[in-house]
C-alpha cells in the first residue's frame, strides 16, 4: 500500500496490518521540500520497521517530469506514483493497491470536477475501487481518522504543504469548504449524499447507452440514424457512442447537426473516418500509410528511408542565423536525445508549436491547416525519446528551439527523392 507517512497512510497501514493482511509499504519522494520531503521517507521506513512491513521507496524528479510533459506539480506526483505502484503490483504479483483516501478527499475531488466542468462521472468522487487500486478508508472523515490516530498513539508527519492554498485542492480544503460549511454545517455530508445519487445516475445513464449501442449500431460500426434520433437526448447519446472512436464533442456535434443534411460528407477522428450516407453513419479505420519507425544518428551526416534528410551539428557563433524554410530545422543540440525516430503519426500525439507555451494535440494541428487525411499518412513525426521534435515540414517544438543559451546546433534538412 502506499505510505506517504502522513495520518492517513499511517492510519490504514496500521489497520490492514492489524487485520492480519500481508502488505508491503510503498514511499514514494517526490523531492518537493527539500529536506522535509527526505524525513518523510525516512519516517515512512522507520515506521513500516516497526510493524515488521516490507518497505520500498523510489525518488522523482517531480518539477522536471512536470516541465517536460508540460503538466501541473500534482498531475506529475498522481501520474508517477501511481504509474510506480502498477509497477511494483506487477513485480510483486500483488492483488491489489491500498491507498489511504478518505470521504474527505472524495468532497474535495467532487468540488475541483465541479468547477472545472465535468459530465456525471467527474460528480461521482473518488471510487471506492479503480482497477487494482481500493480505497478502504473512503467512508471514513479526517477528522475520525485524526481521533483513531491520536487514540491508539501512533506518530505520523504533516507535510507542511497541507497548509498552502497555492494547491487547488488545497484552497477547496482550506478557504472554500469553510464557507459551504457557514452556509451548511453538514455541507460535507450533503456532497457525499449527492457524489451517492450521481453514482446511481451513472448507471442507469450507462444502461441507457448500451440499450442504444446495441439498437443504433450493427457489427460492422454502422449507425442508423433514424433509430438514433428516436433515443431522447439523441447528440449525447452519438457523442457516447463515437467517443471509443476517439471523435471529440466539437466533432460530434458537427456530425449531429449533419443528419438531417446532403450525404457525403466526411468526419475524422485521429483513428477512424465517419462517412454520412443517406439514412446511415459508416465508421471505419484510418489505414496508416506506412506505420513504421526508423532510428536515425549522427554516424552519418546523410540518412536515407522515406524521407531523406541531412544532419549537422554546428557551434554557434554571432554570424549563425537559422534557415528560413519548412524544409529545414535547426534545434538546441544540448537539448536533444539520441538517436531520433522518425514515424508517422498517432492517436494522442501532442507538441508544443513553436512560438506557443501551451501543447497541442497533433489532430487538432492537423484540422487547424485543413489536413485530408493523404495529407496526415504522408506527414513524418521526428522524436527525441518521447518528445516530437520536428513536424517534418511543418513545425518545430518549442521546447527545443534555438535560444540565447544555445551553444551548438543540429541543423536538419528533407529532401525527397526525385
Amino acid at each position: 500500500m502506499g505510505l506517504s507517512g502522513g495520518s492517513d497512510s499511517v492510519a490504514l497501514l496500521a489497520i490492514l496490518s492489524r487485520l492480519g493482511h500481508q502488505c508491503i509499504a510503498a514511499h514514494c519522494n517526490f523531492h518537493l521540500r527539500n529536506e522535509e520531503s527526505d524525513r518523510d521517507a525516512s519516517f515512512a521506513g522507520d515506521f513500516a520497521c516497526t510493524l515488521g512491513i516490507p518497505f520500498y521507496k523510489t525518488d522523482f524528479d517531480t518539477r522536471r517530469y512536470a516541465s517536460r510533459k508540460r503538466i501541473s506539480i500534482e498531475m506529475a506526483a498522481r501520474e508517477l506514483r501511481y504509474d510506480w505502484f502498477e509497477e511494483l503490483r506487477q513485480q510483486l504479483d500483488a492483488q491489489a493497491i491500498a491507498v489511504a483516501h478518505h470521504q474527505d478527499d472524495s468532497v474535495e475531488t467532487f468540488l475541483m470536477n465541479l468547477t472545472r466542468g465535468t459530465g456525471i462521472k467527474g460528480l461521482r468522487g473518488i471510487q471506492p475501487k479503480n482497477g487494482f487500486i481500493i480505497r478502504p478508508l473512503l467512508a471514513t472523515g479526517r477528522d475520525e481518522i485524526l481521533a483513531w490516530i491520536e487514540q491508539e498513539k501512533l506518530t505520523h508527519v504533516t507535510d507542511s504543504s497541507n497548509l498552502s492554498d497555492i494547491y487547488t485542492r488545497n484552497f477547496i480544503r482550506l478557504r472554500l469548504l469553510p464557507l459551504l460549511e457557514n452556509l451548511n454545517p453538514s455541507v460535507k455530508e450533503a456532497i457525499v449524499r449527492t457524489s451517492g445519487h450521481l453514482s446511481d445516475i451513472e448507471t442507469i445513464y450507462q444502461s441507457v447507452i448500451e440499450k442504444a449501442r446495441t439498437s443504433v449500431m450493427k457489427e460492422n460500426n454502422c449507425i442508423s440514424i433514424t433509430k438514433l434520433l428516436q433515443f431522447p437526448s439523441p447528440g449525447t447519446i452519438l457523442y457516447e457512442l463515437l467517443t471509443p472512436f476517439h471523435f471529440s464533442r466539437i466533432v460530434t456535434e458537427d456530425i449531429f447537426s449533419s443528419l438531417q443534411k446532403e450525404s457525403g460528407k466526411t468526419f475524422y477522428s485521429p483513428t477512424h473516418r465517419l462517412i454520412k450516407d443517406r439514412t446511415y453513419l459508416l465508421l471505419s479505420p484510418i489505414k496508416e500509410a506506412n506505420a513504421h519507425s526508423y532510428t536515425i544518428d549522427m554516424e552519418n551526416t546523410l540518412w536515407h528511408g522515406p524521407i531523406n534528410l541531412s544532419l549537422h551539428k554546428i557551434t554557434i557563433d554571432k554570424e549563425f542565423c537559422p534557415e528560413k524554410s519548412t524544409s529545414s530545422a535547426s534545434f538546441d543540440y544540448d537539448k536533444i536525445e539520441f538517436p531520433l525516430t522518425l514515424r508517422t503519426w498517432r492517436p494522442g500525439d501532442w507538441f508544443v508549436p513553436f512560438g506557443m507555451r501551451g501543447r497541442k494535440k497533433l489532430s487538432n494541428y492537423f484540422s487547424d491547416r485543413k489536413y485530408s487525411l493523404i495529407d496526415k499518412e504522408k506527414t513524418w513525426i521526428l522524436c527525441s525519446g518521447e518528445d516530437i521534435i520536428w513536424i517534418v515540414g511543418e513545425r518545430i517544438d518549442d521546447r527545443f528551439k534555438i535560444e540565447t543559451t544555445t551553444k551548438t546546433v543540429l541543423l536538419m534538412k528533407f529532401f525527397q527523392d526525385e
